[in-house]
């Protein structure tokens, strides 16, 4: 072989090996790069791309990924603002709803049924209806304005569950008793303990508890396994597969006036996410079933 041919295959592996090293190279800045990118995502700060090369694409590569994400964090930062502005406009709006609403209550509840005629006692009932759903849709205007910023305000803490459990339960105790409904509660003696928000849990059992109440008829379960798991239960007629399938929408409601669900179980689905739960709903033989894991 000539020393011709040898210098070419020999010239031929270099370009190879340089080759090789360059498209490694390239591989670790765009590891580098994507890293770069997962951190910051992460973090709420104005920290940038940056990268220890200085090829003239890699760099504007990066150039261009830093503008988008400048871009991308005034953006966030309007819409936090557009959020907090909407929020705090709702709270307004909820609480200067309550006032006249709650006015308008007492003078109804001033009225001497008993002197009134069929006719009329029917329109103050229709009144009165009507001035209850507005005040359940206030409330329910006003939880949404508390919902827009919940994952900003999470504080996990060590929390046992039979203990939560058995508060909820027995500041329903009244409402229970006014329905005539005996529930049949059973709580695993072992103690068990997740890292949660209390305030949410509280939250999640209050509003899931208060949505089985509305629509139970004669039968409540309430079941917390060992695993940890919380089964809530009752007896309806009202549901069927395709108001099961929708029960966590926000603002789907099963009935028109007092009953409707509202948002109580959007925001509980929304606060047991949060915590690194799951919710569940299930409808057999007349009775819904809510299943909670957290």
């Amino acid at each position: 072989m000539s020393i011709y041919w040898i210098l070419l295959i020999f010239f031929l592996i270099l370009i190879i090996i340089f080759l090789i090293a360059k498209i490694l190279l390239i591989k670790l800045y765009f590891k580098e790069i994507k890293l770069n990118i997962e951190k910051i995502l992460k973090e709420d700060s104005n920290r940038l791309i940056t990268i220890s090369t200085n090829d003239k694409q890699l760099k504007n590569l990066t150039n261009t990924l830093n503008m988008y994400i400048y871009e991308f964090r005034k953006q966030e930062r309007s819409y936090k603002k557009g959020n907090q502005e909407l929020q705090k406009s709702i709270t307004n709006i909820s609480h200067d709803l309550r006032t006249p609403l709650t006015a308008i209550k007492g003078y109804i509840d001033l009225i001497e049924v008993d002197n009134l005629n069929i006719k009329q006692k029917k329109y103050l009932k229709i009144i009165n209806d009507k001035i209850d759903v507005l005040t359940n849709l206030t409330e329910q205007l006003y939880d949404y304005s508390k919902s827009l910023d919940l994952k900003d305000k999470i504080k996990k803490e060590k929390v046992c569950l039979n203990e939560v459990l058995e508060e909820v339960l027995i500041s329903y105790y009244g409402l229970f008793k006014n329905k005539s409904i005996n529930p049949i509660i059973k709580i695993c003696k072992e103690k068990i303990y997740k890292y949660l928000d209390k305030n949410m849990l509280i939250r999640i059992l209050e509003n899931v508890v208060s949505n089985a109440l509305k629509y139970s008829e004669d039968e409540f379960k309430v079941n917390l396994l060992e695993n940890g798991k919380i089964i809530i239960s009752n007896k309806t007629k009202n549901f069927n597969i395709t108001n099961v399938n929708k029960i966590f929408n926000r603002y789907y409601t099963l009935e028109t006036g007092s009953k409707s669900s509202g948002i109580g179980l959007s925001i509980a689905k929304q606060l047991i996410e949060l915590n690194g739960g799951h919710i569940y709903a299930k409808h057999k033989n007349s009775i819904l079933i809510i299943e909670i894991e957290l």
